[in-house]
């Protein structure tokens, strides 16, 4: 199976909103981080393509029809080379609003030391939580260290990074491939680029900073991130 959509939007932009949408349209399954997190059993081939040991993207990508967020977005470019009748969506947002939004969800995600133990006991019996223990670690270094250079607390230097990301799909994509897309715009623009009908349903609305912060506090990922309040002048969302 080929995947036939791609998603190049970075976390944070709607990305679960719109794995949702493309299922509901006849486009799923649609990977999705949260199925890495569930399901790990890739994510050796994953550590390989982080670490420059081999991209075996048929193995990866094997029954899912679409694909969206981490890890995929950071490979959007070869994807679409690999699978030239795909089509790309850039999902994006405010992007004062998408830097707060993961600062206080994923950026703080990293497992605390007591994450990281109970991690490492478990991983003793459980297969999961050894295939876990495997990718988690290299999370840090490929997004916050590399892709953001150690510095995305500075927000102006994250931002434009985010831009950055941005302008380059665009460059790189071409414009009949490329539907640029905030989901607070609903099934018009999606359907109309996927050449589907509308929906009789109301588009869908996922993963809001509450809820993040919810299915962490309830172990739904399995990992513990130090309590914090947000800071002055955010809410969730």
């Amino acid at each position: 199976m080929a995947l036939e959509v791609i998603g190049a939007g970075m976390g944070r932009t709607g990305t679960l909103s719109l794995k949702l949408a493309l299922e509901m349209l006849g486009f799923g399954p649609c990977h999705h981080m949260m199925e890495l997190l569930a399901e790990p059993s890739t994510g050796k081939l994953w550590v390989d393509v982080w670490k420059g040991r081999g991209r075996d993207w048929q193995a990866i990508y094997a029954g899912w029809r679409s694909a969206v967020d981490f890890p995929t977005y950071r490979h959007y470019a070869e994807l679409a080379e690999l699978y030239p009748e795909a089509r790309v969506v850039l999902t994006v947002r405010d992007p004062q609003k998408w830097w707060q939004s993961t600062y206080e969800t994923i950026y703080r995600a990293e497992p605390g030391i007591g994450g990281k133990l109970r991690l490492a006991l478990r991983a003793i019996t459980d297969r999961r939580a050894r295939q876990l223990a495997g990718i988690m670690p290299n999370v840090t270094p490929v997004i916050w260290k590399g892709d953001f250079e150690g510095r995305f607390e500075d927000k102006d230097f994250a931002i434009a990074k985010y831009h950055a990301h941005i302008e380059q799909v665009k460059a790189t994509i071409p414009a009949e491939r490329l539907l640029v897309f905030r989901v607070a715009d609903g099934w018009g623009p999606l359907c109309e680029f996927l050449g589907v009908p509308v929906p009789d349903v109301p588009f869908p609305r996922a993963n809001s900073r509450q809820v993040f912060k919810e299915n962490l506090a309830t172990g739904l990922l399995n990992i513990d991130v130090p309590r914090q309040d947000p800071l002055p002048g955010y809410g969730p969302g």
